[in-house]
């Protein structure tokens, strides 16, 4: 039986030239626009370091990744655990440990069954389902924002009392809204695109203060603008494959 895992591909390069066929015009000029954005934000902020050029880096791959997973591309699942275990790094040295955490778990439940589950990009829109489904959707929301207060609650006691963190509120919080559009989206709940928006803007906040207080540059910052901004042009691009707050919108 043929193998269709992604994870047989990685190191095909025709299968990369394939995974970048087929996006929307949208995202190809979003791309184009956010790598260049980077790459000027990276020189214009200094002399290039070692962390520098790993921030670069994390952030080139972790906007490509986005804008696959907006096309429901496998190539997410590669450069999603590349970009996480820079991001690891970079969170690190910036001394976010809390997205250190997010990004360990990003790889877990996102990356990683993207690399070794063939049909995760296969009939998108028979698999999203709405919290609301059944009935349940006052139950479902109940749940869902529990578990987010609980995340907070559980980063922040840990965060605070037992790191060196400077700014653990702030980062428990875009954690915690990390974990649980990773597990709306895990379990093909439609709604998880509130919470991808909603991080974006966390984490651009998270990245300023942290740039702000001299722990970072400002490259993820603008990175996560970028991530904004893809959320945005997903909203309204009719053509976007993904889960959709409104339905589930495919190409066909």
């Amino acid at each position: 039986m043929q193998d269709n895992r992604a994870i047989t591909s990685v190191f095909n390069p025709k299968w990369y030239i394939q995974q970048m066929k087929g996006w929307t015009t949208s995202s190809y000029g979003l791309l184009m626009f956010g790598l260049g954005f980077i790459l000027a934000a990276t020189i214009s902020g200094g002399p290039m370091t070692g962390v520098s050029f790993l921030t670069m880096l994390a952030g080139m791959l972790g906007f490509t990744c986005t804008i696959s997973i907006t096309n429901t591309k496998p190539l997410n699942g590669v450069f999603g655990v590349i970009s996480a275990l820079i991001y690891i790094i970079v969170a690190y040295n910036a001394k976010n440990y809390n997205d250190m955490v997010l990004q360990t778990v990003y790889i877990i439940m996102l990356d990683i069954p993207v690399l070794l589950m063939p049909d995760w990009a296969q009939n998108v829109d028979k698999k999203v389902r709405g919290l609301a489904t059944r009935g349940k959707g006052l139950r479902n929301w109940a749940l869902t924002l529990l578990f987010f207060v609980v995340s907070v609650g559980l980063l922040y006691l840990w965060e605070s009392n037992m790191t060196d963190s400077p700014r653990p509120l702030i980062d428990s919080i875009a954690a915690s809204v990390g974990f649980t559009g990773a597990l709306l989206t895990t379990l093909r709940f439609k709604e998880s695109y509130y919470f991808w928006f909603i991080q974006s803007i966390v984490s651009i906040t998270l990245w300023g203060i942290t740039a702000m207080q001299g722990g970072s540059n400002w490259v993820l910052f603008f990175t996560y603008i970028l991530y904004l901004s893809n959320d945005l042009v997903s909203f309204f691009d009719k053509n976007v494959v993904w889960f959709h707050p409104k339905e589930a919108i495919t190409k066909n």
